[in-house]
């Protein structure tokens, strides 16, 4: 097995599709996230440790938490990579990182982001270091990545704003509302006026359980300061499903 640099970081081409931008013509957060997504699978089946091979042994990878910094979105039709590596492994948890590169090789986004290895059967989480210890900390990569880490996140808000119902399309594979789709849900929050005169700084993710479909999903929201807000989805007004920032520039 290689263990360089260049090993452990993965390079992934993208295009901005037309179906895949806003009415600005920039890539969606939406659609930016399911890249990131995509590219920590590509990097994780490549090396060994991908949802493929995990399920033949009842584990799967889960997003616990996603912080996203964009500087430039990428607009229709314009190329651009996506680079991805894991910056830690602990017990339970591990830390991977995203920088977005332009079609000229400019840094114009990064995330970092936390997953967690459950087993399928009991939904516990697994311990990376007994199961993968050795050969995950192979690709251990000590680059940095300019944006902080997740944050807390606390929402005081008592009304609702929003009250949907999870239907088809929010289901993925793993019968339960896909982690891309509350970030869908969240962002259309605000009104398309908001998104004409400003662009998202900041965008972060908690992720504390699993809803599924026919849940009612309350969202709650708090405008911490201008530009900056806070949200929660609560499953049936009850258990807390997801916590949110978003910073509006």
């Amino acid at each position: 097995m290689e263990n360089n640099r260049i090993d452990k970081i993965g390079n992934y081409e993208m295009l901005a599709e037309p179906f895949h931008v806003d009415f600005n013509g920039e890539l969606t957060l939406g659609v930016l996230g399911n890249h990131l997504l995509n590219c920590a699978s590509f990097h994780s089946a490549d090396r060994g440790f991908g949802i493929a091979s995990l399920n033949e042994e009842d584990y799967t990878w889960v997003l616990s938490r996603l912080a996203i910094e964009i500087l430039e979105m990428p607009k229709e039709y314009e190329k651009f990579t996506i680079q991805t590596w894991v910056e830690n492994v602990y017990k339970l948890f591990t830390d991977r990182n995203f920088v977005i590169l332009n079609q000229n090789g400019k840094e114009v986004g990064y995330a970092r982001s936390i997953w967690a290895m459950i087993n399928m059967k009991d939904r516990k989480p697994a311990n990376l270091l007994e199961l993968h210890g050795d050969e995950i900390e192979n690709y251990i990569l000590n680059k940095s990545c300019p944006i902080d880490k997740p944050s807390r996140i606390k929402v005081e808000a008592t009304n609702p704003t929003e009250i949907l119902t999870a239907k088809y399309c929010d289901i993925d594979i793993n019968g339960h509302v896909n982690s891309i789709r509350y970030i869908e849900h969240i962002l259309d929050l605000f009104p398309k006026s908001l998104y004409e005169s400003k662009r998202i700084k900041r965008f972060e993710m908690a992720y504390v359980a699993e809803s599924y479909y026919g849940d009612q999903l309350f969202f709650y929201q708090n405008e911490i300061e201008d530009n900056h807000y806070n949200i929660e989805i609560k499953k049936d007004n009850q258990d807390t499903v997801c916590r949110s920032k978003v910073i509006f520039k």
